[in-house]
């Protein structure tokens, strides 16, 4: 398909999905209330085929939102609760001799699947935490000296506590850049807290919500996002950005390589969502807080989301 125009085939494929895609973002919508923003991040990460992390207080949709995603596009999804005993091999999966066969054999564990929720992962381990690295950057698993391929779509969606709850370990800097947006739902507004308190249980909401899209249409949603059409200028401003994060004076580790591609990928995903067929640098904008605070490293005492606020008001867009 091409970057400007499409058969009509393919024309009537795209209205399809975005159809399909507008009624998936309404229908979480509907079990998250008062987010749509959010919403709307998480959407994007999904569709560019990156990972996501929720960090916030206990209790305000983190666990819902995973589930609802996970229910409007068919994709499997298996939780694992993380605590401090928690093994690699309970996520990964383990060989067993089995005598019958009189040989070792893979059993998979919960990570062969389409969405898997890593629920308060800065309560394991940081060797447990390190089991996700390979997997959400390569799309596979090692044991035991072999390598297992990953179902496609593969999505890790992530919760994690403040840092200063107990009994919680901080995720690695190579754990944290594997993740394209990391997000913040917070509190609701006092009109979406009261439809909250008069509405449906959100368990039986989620029980109730159906598919609008399945794995395949969520690959093709990918597929599309990647033929936007990102202009040289619009690659001079995000290569900027990414260039002032690694040169500014408060900042003592800037945005890697990695983060950029998925800064790029991230925007192509927003302007789809917007149903353009080219990025501008308000797609770039609206990614580069989520994506770039839990990525970056003050000098100083000064929090990431003011770091990435601070590069977004200093570097122009020409």
């Amino acid at each position: 398909m091409s970057n400007i125009t499409s058969s009509s085939t393919d024309t009537l494929h795209d209205e399809h999905l975005r159809q399909r895609l507008d009624a998936a973002l309404a229908q979480v919508n509907r079990v998250l209330l008062g987010k749509p923003r959010q919403v709307k991040l998480a959407f994007a990460c999904l569709i560019a085929g990156g990972h996501l992390l929720l960090e916030d207080v206990p209790g305000v949709g983190k666990t819902t939102l995973a589930h609802a995603l996970a229910a409007s596009f068919a994709l499997e999804f298996q939780r694992v609760q993380f605590t401090s005993d928690l093994l690699p091999s309970d996520i990964i999966g383990v060989s067993v001799y089995e005598r019958e066969a009189a040989e070792f054999r893979f059993h998979p564990g919960p990570i062969f699947c389409g969405l898997l929720l890593a629920d308060e992962i800065n309560r394991a381990t940081p060797k447990t935490q390190s089991a996700l690295l390979e997997a959400m950057a390569e799309n596979q698993v090692s044991a035991d000296g072999r390598t297992h391929a990953l179902p496609r779509p593969f999505f890790v969606v992530a919760t994690q506590n403040p840092l200063d709850l107990h009994g919680t370990f901080p995720l690695p800097d190579s754990q944290l850049d594997r993740f394209m947006l990391r997000l913040s739902l917070g509190y609701p507004d006092a009109e979406a807290e009261r439809a909250l308190l008069a509405g449906s249980d959100r368990r039986d909401l989620l029980a109730g919500l159906v598919p609008q899209l399945d794995g395949a249409g969520l690959l093709a949603l990918h597929r599309q996002a990647q033929t936007i059409t990102a202009s040289p200028a619009l690659l001079d401003y995000l290569q900027a950005l990414i260039g002032a994060s690694r040169r500014h004076a408060e900042i003592r580790v800037g945005l890697s390589p990695r983060a950029g591609l998925q800064l790029l990928s991230g925007a192509r995903a927003w302007a789809l969502l917007a149903g353009r067929r080219h990025a501008i640098p308000e797609d770039v904008q609206a990614l580069f807080v989520p994506l770039a605070a839990h990525r970056l490293v003050a000098a100083r005492g000064t929090s990431g989301e003011a770091l990435a606020r601070t590069l977004l008001a200093e570097v122009p867009v020409d």
